[in-house]
């Protein structure tokens, strides 16, 4: 018996399988409602004039911030899909480091505009394919807009930092901050492979105590660890520096063994033993040069015992123990020295050299200490963070991490534009006039796509407390005039020429959140169904 496909089509109609057409909508529906859910809750956050959010964890700890990745991050979040917001947002703040909550924002409106075109009868997939040429014309609007800049046109790079801290809630120190964040990326960039800077050459070291105001860029080393010892020497000139990484303490044995001792004798030769041991020690440290000596935190004994440090206070060295295990790179590459595994290694060309090592007072009681004057120091900078409390100054390290971040996107694109919602309202009028020249599904959703970018000037209007309809219509009036660089001004409350105020931002950040943004959303749109695995 031969069965047509037309036969067995009309047998699984009949049996029911393509009956339910609702399910796919709703599921569809579903994620687009939790992921604008996650949008909205951040709206708030965006720009100078942006609300700050308050965030508590399970164990009482507090977080005060309005960075959209900072809240994403912490937020609980069970919806699959909105889920894929949050990884939006963590995507931005890799790839540009500013513009986190922006992504998220224009994401939410997207979606918006395809739940509209979705009830108009539009397949999801020619929905999603014109979102994809919607953002390569947006990009392509956006470079045409921006203006190359060099690195060596310093004010440009201030501007663009200090426009990045407005919106934090150390915006009122931005004036000295932003100066600090270019200065640190200058200084760390390679002159062979300069369109790309590591920030992991940028220490950020946080200390409590003082204000803001009293951050500082050293060249140099920063150790927030006070000098170990009974009476150490505080300040050492022509220092000679080791790293090491072995312990300066006696060796103990094994996990599950005891040594058992039973007479006084045997006591006494185990305590010689030991002195003999670290004095062993200690003589080579002396012989070798050394001065200052910085001793990589052990987990299973003491790095450096109290005799030993008895000895070395006699000899006038300065020892610094507890360095973490994952800055020993980083001193090694400042101070272009190996660290030292052995005590044969211990070796006078195994040493590095800094004209002063010093423990310098900060603001309040703390003290850290400072190495400066490094000979051949490697590329790399220190910036010492400081803070009243430790909510400020935790948000000061996120926002000066987001300005460094701003720099680096500079480094790779050296392009700028402006900001307050001037590349969004030009990137949303130029689409739609393009929108007019195309035909079919595609000139409706263009048009979607063109007003639903108009969401950032919006809620930035909203956001400073101004008539959101008035100032949108007015900026797109004033853009239709042929005025591309007129955006927000929330300090005037106008629509001014965003230029003249300075408010300027790397193109690198706009066209990463208008990509990202549209990849997420054709991501969601596609999705039709949600299947849960067996445990």
């Amino acid at each position: 018996m031969v069965v047509t496909k037309a036969a067995g089509d009309r047998r699984m109609a009949q049996s029911g399988a393509f009956k339910d057409k609702s399910k796919p909508r709703d599921i569809r529906s579903s994620n687009i409602t939790a992921a604008k859910a996650v949008a909205d809750a951040i709206r708030t956050s965006l720009g100078p004039r942006g609300m700050d959010k308050m965030i508590q964890a399970a164990n009482g700890d507090v977080t005060i911030t309005n960075d959209g990745a900072t809240i994403l991050k912490q937020m609980n979040v069970m919806h699959p899909a909105a889920k894929m917001l949050v990884e939006l947002s963590r995507s931005q703040d890799i790839e540009a480091g500013d513009g986190t909550t922006s992504v998220v924002v224009i994401a939410g409106s997207l979606l918006e505009a395809a739940e509209k075109l979705l009830s108009r009868g539009i397949h999801p997939s020619a929905i999603s394919d014109a979102f994809q040429r919607a953002a390569t014309k947006s990009v392509e609007i956006l470079t045409k807009m921006s203006r190359p800049i060099e690195l060596n046109d310093r004010e440009s790079l201030v501007q663009s930092a200090s426009t990045s801290l407005n919106s934090k809630v150390v915006s009122q120190h931005s004036s000295q901050l932003a100066p600090l964040a270019v200065d640190a990326v200058l200084k760390v960039i390679d002159p062979t492979k300069d369109h790309n800077v590591d920030l992991k050459d940028i220490k950020l070291i946080c200390q409590l105590g003082g204000t803001v105001d009293d951050t500082e860029l050293v060249d140099g080393l920063v150790f927030t660890q006070r000098p170990a010892g009974a009476n150490p020497p505080r300040k050492v000139e022509k220092a000679k520096i080791g790293l090491i990484q072995f312990c300066i303490s006696p060796p103990k044995t094994d996990m599950d063994h005891n040594v058992i001792v039973s007479d006084y004798a045997a006591m006494d030769r185990v305590l010689k033993e030991e002195r003999a041991y670290i004095l062993n020690i200690v003589k080579q440290i002396k012989k070798a040069g050394c001065n200052v000596l910085l001793v990589q935190k052990s987990i299973l004994r003491d790095a450096v015992s109290d005799l030993a440090l008895h000895f070395l206070d006699k000899i006038k060295v300065m020892v610094i123990k507890d360095v973490e295990r994952e800055d020993i790179e980083f001193i090694s590459k400042t101070l272009s020295c190996r660290p030292i595994a052995s005590l044969d290694h211990f070796t006078p060309e195994n040493l590095a050299s800094a004209d002063l090592v010093e423990e310098a007072s900060t603001g309040g009681t703390n003290k850290v200490v400072k190495i400066t004057g490094i000979q051949n120091m490697g590329r790399t900078v220190t910036v010492l963070v400081q803070g009243s409390n430790k909510l400020v100054l935790a948000e000061a390290e996120r926002s000066l991490h987001d300005a460094l971040c701003v720099i680096r996107c500079l480094v790779r694109q050296r392009a700028l534009i402006a900001g307050g919602g001037a590349p969004e309202t030009e990137v949303a009028l130029r689409l739609s006039e393009h929108a007019q020249t195309v035909t079919g599904v595609d000139s409706y959703c263009f048009r979607a796509y063109a007003d639903a970018l108009e969401i950032i000037p919006l809620t930035l209007a909203e956001n400073a407390g101004l008539n959101s309809i008035a100032t949108v219509t007015e900026l797109r009036n004033r853009h239709a005039q042929g005025e591309q660089t007129a955006g927000i001004n929330v300090r005037k409350g106008a629509v001014t020429n965003i230029l003249e105020e300075e408010v300027v931002q790397p193109l690198l950040v706009s066209t990463s959140a208008i990509n990202l943004a549209t990849e997420t959303v054709r991501s969601i749109l596609k999705i039709d169904d949600i299947v849960n695995t067996m445990q």
